[in-house]
């Protein structure tokens, strides 16, 4: 349920009101208020249809979620913002439980989301829509590990689910040294009907390390650049 709305926001353009339930969005139901962040954050600057109920009656909203400039956990990252806020009380939380194709179900959809804001993020950072800033190396995921500790087990779970996949992915990128790289060596030699030559290969290994060699090195510069200006901001 919509309990805030900013001053100049989207959704203010867009006519919603207090009190306002969000069903669907483009004809997708939405269960919770984190299921309609999640469709708005990844559909900045793209307008969007929303079936709310009003006072016990449909009403169609078009909006179209401005993009901003959010920090995040995992550094800056650029995201739809509607405008609308819910103050979800404690009483109104439940626990849902699932069985184990209930469960399958819902971890292959938790991993495609991942998977899709990953490709959407390096997308915007291909086109310069997003910034370098959220990439992190080692000294962050160090970091995060010991806050999501804190907050208890679970997180730190989700936290090693989230990198796990992103690791799976970054494996998968048709890179030579990668998995993905080896994936398109045979390719090429299912289309050529024989395997590339030593020369070749041991090239397109020589570029691949040289590739993920400077993201490592550009993901730690991050991290010591954030560590920088967070003690120059102390002191």
């Amino acid at each position: 349920m919509v309990d805030g709305i900013a001053a100049g926001s989207a959704a203010e353009a867009a006519g919603f009101q207090l009190g306002d339930r969000i069903v669907s969005i483009d004809g997708f139901a939405v269960d919770s208020f984190e299921d309609m962040q999640r469709v708005v954050q990844t559909a900045s600057d793209t307008q969007l249809v929303f079936s709310v109920d009003r006072g016990g009656k449909l009403v169609e909203l078009v909006a179209t979620p401005q993009r901003r400039d959010v920090v995040t956990p995992f550094g800056t990252t650029r995201v739809g913002v509607l405008g609308v806020q819910s103050k979800s009380k404690p009483e109104n939380w439940h626990v849902q439980n699932y069985d184990f194709v209930g469960s399958v179900k819902l971890a292959g959809s938790e991993t495609w989301y991942i998977v899709e804001r990953t490709g959407s993020y390096l997308k915007g950072l291909a086109d310069g829509q997003e910034s370098t800033d959220q990439l992190s190396g080692p000294i962050r995921i160090a970091e995060m590990s010991g806050a999501m500790a804190k907050l208890g087990a679970s997180y730190l779970l989700n936290l090693a689910a989230v990198l796990s996949i992103s690791v799976g992915m970054l494996n998968l990128f048709p890179i030579p040294l990668l998995d993905g790289g080896h994936l398109l060596y045979y390719a090429v030699e299912a289309v050529r009907g024989k395997a590339m030559t030593d020369k070749v290969q041991q090239f397109g290994f020589k570029v691949g390390l040289m590739l993920v060699t400077s993201l490592m090195v550009f993901a730690t510069y991050n991290d010591i650049l954030r560590l920088t200006r967070q003690w120059m901001h102390l002191g």
